[in-house]
């Protein structure tokens, strides 16, 4: 084995291998998170800086089963972010537990978890075949309905179960679009299935079964009834690392197949461009008209997603120019906005934290009582609004070119409209935390590392879109068909 597949199997095997040391003893100071994830990101970065050479590819043989992985600079991209996220996400569950009244035996099992939701993520990232992407998705979803189930209030059961019911249906659609690529082409590596697939009935069914799961896991509107309910009950640990990750796993994987199976099915890409529109715009008023804080934020997680599926009408069927303005625009925007929608989520939880509120009415006088939690939701929402100088902003401005080369207008209205939503709900935060004729609350004190991790997030996300050539730079290369 050389060096490079050995850090790739130590990536997968060591964060679950944390989390169960940890179920004996949970963590609930940061200093000892810090020494024990800190290599995590460390070697991603490793393998993403020793990728100037090409991407890496193998196999895995497990009995008559040979499974295929590939990391290129996308993939290693990804991999590092995941690492970052989850390691800021333990940073805060460390110091949430001492700060929230959670159960001993709940919060145990949060770690291992977290560490199987880590693998399943990074097989994802790097596989190169659809029963690794399948094994990948299926770990993924199971430890993010366990986590999300940790509560153990009846509101948390009900929101779980419901996740858990909807993310089964989009495994079923899943496996049957397997079945189908399997019976008509007899390949599911994705190397092989893209030298053999035609482009027919039976391959358009088949990513359509595909894509109706993955858009069903993604919460793409219509489908994401489940969204909302999951974050207003869960730990504010998990909603940041599954707003900001798990819901873009799927999009990652439907991008992949999309243009791997069905690259010029334009009417296609039009619907699902047409689908994130909506999802824009829907998201963006429930947000405005959400009357508490965690469930507004879940509702811009809606809107914001909606942004990426512009990829789809943008890719297919346009230039070269034009795709490569789209495909740095897509990943870059999901980037920004997982570090962003994770501060932000973090951001909320410490003021309804502090303030036992949990509308945004409760939120009077924040601003002189908990300046750092509002700034750093402030930093946050920069960002989503797409304001300069953050990821969020070049993204729009690389899509905005895209759409205006394309000649695809509808595109830019959404962009504008996405943009004036998305401030109007986050003026209604600050609005009611400006309010200073209210009585003062009585406020919980908080760990200040719980409120570092969450501004560190922020400022990450304005910082990537300073530094938006580097990891541009390392992203392969868009094929146009």
């Amino acid at each position: 084995m050389n060096p490079t597949s050995f850090h790739v199997l130590w990536l997968l095997c060591a964060p679950p291998a944390l989390g169960l040391l940890t179920l004996v003893r949970p963590p609930r100071h940061g200093a000892l998170v810090l020494l024990a994830g800190l290599p995590l990101p460390l070697v991603a970065l490793w393998l993403l800086l020793g990728l100037d050479t090409g991407p890496l590819a193998g196999q895995l043989a497990l009995g008559p089963l040979l499974l295929h992985w590939r990391l290129d600079g996308l993939a290693a991209l990804l991999w590092l972010l995941t690492m970052v996220l989850l390691l800021a996400s333990a940073l805060y569950a460390a110091g949430y537990a001492r700060a929230a009244p959670l159960d001993a035996r709940a919060y145990a099992w949060l770690w291992p978890l977290l560490g199987g939701l880590a693998t399943g993520l990074g097989l994802i990232w790097i596989a190169a075949d659809l029963l690794l992407l399948y094994a990948g998705l299926e770990l993924m979803g199971l430890c993010a309905v366990g986590m999300l189930l940790l509560p153990g209030s009846v509101a948390a059961l009900t929101a779980g179960l419901r996740y858990l019911l909807f993310a089964l249906v989009g495994s079923l659609t899943w496996l049957l679009g397997i079945a189908l690529l399997l019976g008509a082409w007899g390949r599911l590596d994705l190397a092989g299935l893209a030298a053999v697939a035609q482009p027919d009935p039976v391959t358009a069914i088949a990513v359509a079964l595909l894509a109706s799961g993955l858009l069903l896991k993604a919460s793409i509107f219509p489908l994401h009834g489940w969204l909302v309910p999951v974050h207003g009950s869960a730990w504010t640990p998990v909603s940041a690392i599954h707003g900001a990750l798990v819901v873009k796993a799927s999009f990652f994987i439907l991008l992949l197949l999309w243009r791997l199976l069905l690259p010029d099915a334009i009417a296609g890409a039009l619907a699902l461009g047409a689908l994130g529109s909506l999802a824009v715009l829907w998201g963006g008023v429930q947000a405005w008209r959400a009357a508490g804080l965690k469930e507004l934020v879940a509702w811009s997680t809606v809107g914001q997603l909606g942004y990426l599926m512009l990829a789809f009408p943008l890719l297919a069927g346009t230039g070269a120019a034009v795709a490569a303005l789209a495909w740095q625009a897509t990943w870059l925007q999901l980037a920004g906005h997982a570090l962003a929608k994770s501060a932000m989520f973090m951001a909320a939880g410490n003021l309804l934290l502090a303030t036992g509120a949990t509308r945004l009415e409760g939120l009077t006088g924040t601003s002189r009582r908990l300046p750092l939690s509002l700034l750093t939701f402030g930093l946050a929402a920069v960002t989503l609004m797409g304001l300069p100088p953050s990821a969020g902003f070049t993204a729009k401005w690389l899509w905005l070119q895209a759409s205006l080369a394309a000649g695809q207008w509808a595109w830019v209205a959404v962009l504008g409209l996405g943009t004036l939503l998305s401030a109007a709900y986050v003026f209604r935060v600050l609005r009611c935390s400006f309010v200073e004729d209210a009585p003062e609350p009585v406020l919980r004190g908080l760990p200040l590392g719980m409120e570092l991790v969450a501004l560190a997030l922020a400022l990450a996300a304005i910082g990537l879109g300073l530094a938006a050539a580097w990891p541009l730079a390392l992203l392969p290369p868009v094929s146009v068909p």
